[in-house]
């Protein structure tokens, strides 16, 4: 299928489609972000971003804004048109009834049984369709929904904060704070993208963190990887009013009096099979999938963020180096027994470097090992 003619204003405008379009992240599950631009005469006249399922999806607040504007306009979205009835109907028939002239996208569909499907249905109508701009950030934008598309299972980014020796807390265990406050203002605004945060009992042992974003913004699952149901009732994610958003992922050697303590707290309780004693991850992750989660954030500990590597989970790698050293006692970054020959060791492709207020944040993708 040709991608059709691609004018140089065409990156403009789907680049704020894209801007617009995170500002769903994290609200849409089990959809995938989307943002769209009606563009009249070079002005924009409409704007829209996907807000949660079953509501409005981006094109339909666009069109909306736009009104009668969007008669003989451009389109800008950044993901190919649907053109079924799920919850809503089709936005391939709002464009249409609406006489937009032009419709741009950044990339098509990832669902086989819909790709191109809704460009096939423009033009069948007559409209003119460009595909393929600012694809490939397009296409990060949904990677999460692609990979459960794909497989399954939720797409998992693995941040670690580490001092420049790779520890990640005292000797004792305490981490708070290994990384300065640019770093943290980053992960606050991960969390508020995500749909589910994921760490060990250990930390929420050791640091009892309530795995949210900031006031007023999304409240993401928290999971807590408690294997043998060591989470406190006092802890603050069992008390602090966001029960319902916990989940404590256990197996069958949890307590019975622990599980029932953590239902009445609000929480939701999985036993989930066990791999080497501990809570499966892969079972995890399915069952994650299962329900509609399309993004985890993993911040650890050590043990945790080795079994994730180990187990291949690992979709993205988020490092934040501070700039101190906390010595050889202190607690590794990756944690646990055993380790890799140099020769099989996980490797990383770094993506970008940046900084983080003080601290250097590396952004990596695993090789195939």
């Amino acid at each position: 299928m040709h991608p059709g003619t691609i004018r140089p204003e065409d990156f403009r405008w789907l680049k704020e489609a894209l801007s617009l379009a995170r500002r769903g992240e994290g609200g849409t599950r089990p959809n995938p972000p989307v943002g769209a631009v009606i563009v009249s005469k070079g002005r924009a006249v409409g704007r829209g971003w996907h807000r949660k399922a079953g509501g409005p999806h981006a094109e339909v607040f666009a069109l909306r804004q736009a009104g009668p504007m969007a008669k003989g306009a451009t389109a800008y979205v950044t993901l190919e048109p649907c053109s079924t009835w799920g919850l809503t109907g089709p936005c391939t028939e709002r464009l249409i009834a609406a006489g937009v002239r032009r419709v741009v996208f950044g990339v098509r569909d990832p669902n086989p049984k819909h790709q191109g499907a809704g460009a096939t249905v423009l033009r069948k109508a007559g409209i003119k369709v460009a595909e393929g701009v600012e694809k490939e950030a397009a296409g990060a934008l949904i990677r999460p929904f692609s990979k459960r598309m794909r497989t399954g299972l939720p797409y998992l980014t693995l941040k670690m904060a580490m001092s420049l020796d790779g520890r990640i807390a005292e000797p004792g265990g305490l981490s708070r704070w290994v990384s300065g406050p640019g770093s943290r203002a980053v992960v606050m605004e991960l969390r508020r993208r995500v749909d589910a945060v994921m760490v060990g009992s250990r930390t929420v042992l050791k640091d009892d963190p309530r795995l949210l974003p900031e006031a007023g913004q999304n409240t993401p699952f928290r999971v807590i990887v408690d294997s043998r149901g060591r989470t406190p009732v006092s802890a603050r994610v069992l008390t602090d009013g966001n029960q319902a958003a916990t989940i404590i992922a256990t197996t069958s050697a949890c307590l019975e009096g622990r599980r029932r303590s953590y239902l009445r707290s609000g929480a939701s309780v999985w036993s989930l099979p066990k791999e080497s004693g501990k809570v499966s991850l892969k079972a995890l992750m399915k069952k994650l999938g299962e329900e509609g989660i399309l993004h985890v954030l993993c911040e650890g500990g050590g043990e945790l963020a080795a079994s994730v590597i180990k187990a291949g989970l690992a979709d993205e790698y988020l490092f934040f180096v501070a700039p101190k050293f906390l010595g050889s006692r202190s607690l590794p970054v990756v944690g646990g027994k055993g380790a890799w020959p140099l020769e099989s060791a996980p490797g990383l492709r770094f993506e970008s470097v940046a900084m983080a207020g003080s601290d250097v944040m590396l952004r990596a993708f695993p090789l195939p090992f």
